[in-house]
């Protein structure tokens, strides 16, 4: 399905719309309707329970959003949080340096100098994409962040956050005391953040305000153990640096222990990362050979990462693959820098009597870019039928109920639609329409279960108090007690959970 035809089911269907969409919607914002707010919360749940659930020592935080200048300074984002711009001279449009050039380079440009885009755009004789001049300017730094007057007088200032991890960082301290005063300790925070993109586009890909879910791990760098035998036979489809470099696209399938024994990445790393693709594969239902984990080198990654894998999704509305989240080992750069920031010794002293100024090991997801990539990949067309197969717990509605004759069963329908909301299952009523339409709607929206109250529901006899329970992928159909349906449904709903540390 290409990208504008999926935005318009989505939209649609209510997942969805632009923000301030009476006045023309606002560009890189959007906002999401029951369904999108649900499959969010599915999500986010989903994300907490797998990673924050890894150990009795993670956490997850709620912090605020607004960061004085002193932190954004400190951690490097006011000097180096910038994308290359490259402004049109006969139209004055800006562009992102990566979107101008994605025809003629799809990797990107992380890593190149401005001198080196600039070459580029010039040799490749690339052309606006608005008005089709080659009268391109030399890309220079645009700065991402949004700044805001702060105090009663506007002469301090902030800064919307541009991610949840400098939150993190700074709550260690007091996190440290809050938990065991033990390593590894894990601080998540799930949110909103903003960034001032130059050309928003690809809908919930390159926005202005998105929701980040990030895992900060600190860690004593003299040792981090980690249950390496439960993954160490695990394939994975890690497309490495220098491979890339030399023009292959497509991944290498490695055992996580081969991925250790040669030399570069560490047990550590290597353990979550083969537990993040499980993630993606096992609990987001991404088929593996649609996921890739891509290794940027040391020009490419960000300015604060030893090493980075992005793990990206071929998603066929954006004709490629698009990353979804990354595994960032950060070293001590941030405890570091935010300890000469604030003036503040952040290191711990361990069991053993050394102080140690902790390690960081990030995981990151975007959760509005998993949300676009789950309808990209889980909507499928059956004939006539347009089902959206997520799993049932990520799904944003678990059951569907319906009167088969409104007049007749509509109490008991509703009785049964009160009962198991009660219980704690996600329930969407439904009268209107034919029961094949009212099918249809709910596949559409990913409804994993239908319940059909009839006749055979209210009358005596062998049937008395049963529902007819619809399986939305097989569309198989079957009686099933009022009594059993709430565990039914529950044991569906049932999370996928890792096994601690």
């Amino acid at each position: 399905m290409k990208s504008d035809e999926l935005y318009a089911l989505l939209r649609r269907r209510g997942v969805l719309w632009p923000t301030a969409e009476i006045y023309g919607g606002a560009q890189g914002l959007y906002d999401y309707g029951p369904l999108g707010a649900a499959l969010k919360q599915r999500l986010e749940r989903a994300w907490t329970a797998w990673f924050v659930g890894l150990s009795h020592d993670f956490y997850l935080i709620d912090p605020a959003e607004l960061l004085p200048e002193a932190v954004v300074r400190a951690s490097g984002h006011l000097e180096n949080f910038t994308d290359p711009e490259v402004v049109c001279d006969q139209c004055r449009t800006s562009f992102r340096a990566d979107t101008v050039l994605e025809k003629v380079r799809p990797e990107g440009v992380d890593g190149l100098a401005p001198a080196e885009i600039g070459a580029l755009v010039r040799d490749r004789g690339v052309t606006c994409p608005r008005c089709g001049s080659t009268a391109l300017s030399v890309p220079r730094p645009f700065s991402l962040m949004f700044g805001v007057d702060f105090g009663v007088a506007g002469t301090e200032r902030a800064y919307l956050r541009p991610e949840t991890a400098q939150n993190s960082y700074l709550a260690f301290a007091r996190m440290w005391d809050v938990g065991r005063r033990a390593l590894p300790l894990g601080v998540a925070v799930i949110g909103w953040v903003y960034r001032n993109e130059i050309a928003p586009r690809q809908v919930l890909f390159r926005m202005r305000a998105f929701t980040q879910a990030e895992l900060q791990i600190f860690f004593d760098p003299a040792g981090f153990p980690v249950p390496f035998d439960r993954v160490r036979d695990e394939r994975l489809p890690v497309l490495r640096a220098a491979r890339r470099e030399s023009g292959a696209e497509s991944p290498e399938w490695v055992s996580a222990a081969d991925l250790v024994a040669a030399g570069d990445l560490p047990e550590f790393y290597v353990f979550h990362l083969a537990h993040t693709y499980r993630f993606y594969r096992d609990v987001l239902g991404y088929p593996a050979d649609r996921i890739r984990l891509f290794e940027k080198s040391e020009r490419e990654r960000a300015f604060y990462n030893r090493i980075q894998f992005d793990v990206e999704v071929h998603l066929e509305s954006l004709s490629g693959f698009k990353e979804l989240g990354a595994v960032h080992y950060r070293g001590d750069y941030d405890l570091g820098r935010h300890g000469e920031g604030s003036g503040k010794d952040l290191s711990v002293t361990r069991p053993d009597g050394r102080k140690v100024l902790p390690h960081v090991l990030e995981l990151t997801f975007g959760v509005d870019r998993n949300l676009w990539a789950l309808a990209d990949t889980h909507l499928a067309n059956e004939g006539e039928r347009t089902v959206w197969k997520l799993p049932a717990y990520l799904a944003p509605v678990t059951v569907g109920v319906f009167p088969l004759i409104p007049k007749a069963h509509a109490e008991a329908a509703l009785r049964v639609a009160d009962e198991l909301t009660a219980a704690g299952i996600s329930v969407r009523y439904d009268d209107a329409g034919t029961i094949g339409k009212r099918y249809a709607r709910m596949d559409e929206a990913g409804t994993p279960f239908c319940v059909t109250v009839d006749g055979e529901t209210v009358a005596e006899g062998p049937n008395h108090d049963t529902v007819t329970l619809r399986d939305r992928d097989s569309r198989q159909q079957s009686r099933v007690g009022r009594a059993a349906l709430v565990d039914r449904l529950r044991s569906a709903d049932a999370l996928v959970r890792p096994a601690r540390l």
